[in-house]
């Protein structure tokens, strides 16, 4: 049994996805490797929202045992591990892109209406089809 399950019993879908992926550094942690590319630790760290090593480490171990992702040694340094999203993390991709619609929709700050909302209004289908091939590596 997972440890969302174990959470909550109520059987509710939306307490459910709360418990295995739903805190602010949790989808942070997401997003790094999902929409800025980043792949390892030190990476993660230098990202700028301030996250706190002790509270990294333990959503990268979370999200692993949840199997969102997957961490494995780095080929070129043995003594760093690469972080990628698992198919199961690669399914929250048009959770996060509804959240990033609805922040530039309801964000009146300048920074919510650049990039990846301007992308995800214009084409939502192409921006998630384009996420799915760069993180999974298959051309479409």
């Amino acid at each position: 049994m997972s440890q969302s399950a174990k959470k909550h019993g109520s059987g509710c879908p939306v307490a459910f996805a709360l418990d295995t992926f739903g805190d602010r550094w949790s989808l942070l942690v997401l997003r790094y490797p999902m929409l800025r590319g980043n792949e390892t630790y030190g990476e993660f760290l230098e990202s700028g929202e301030g996250i706190a090593t002790n509270v990294l480490a333990d959503r990268l171990k979370g999200l692993e045992a949840e199997g969102i992702i997957d961490k494995s040694p780095d080929p070129d340094n043995r003594r760093r591990n690469i972080y990628r999203l698992t198919d199961k993390g690669l399914d929250l991709a048009p959770v996060v892109m509804e959240m990033i619609r609805w922040a530039g929709k309801y964000d009146s700050s300048r920074e919510a209406r650049k990039g990846n909302v301007r992308l995800i209004e214009n084409d939502s289908d192409g921006f998630l089809a384009s996420l799915r091939s760069r993180l999974t590596g298959d051309i479409q």
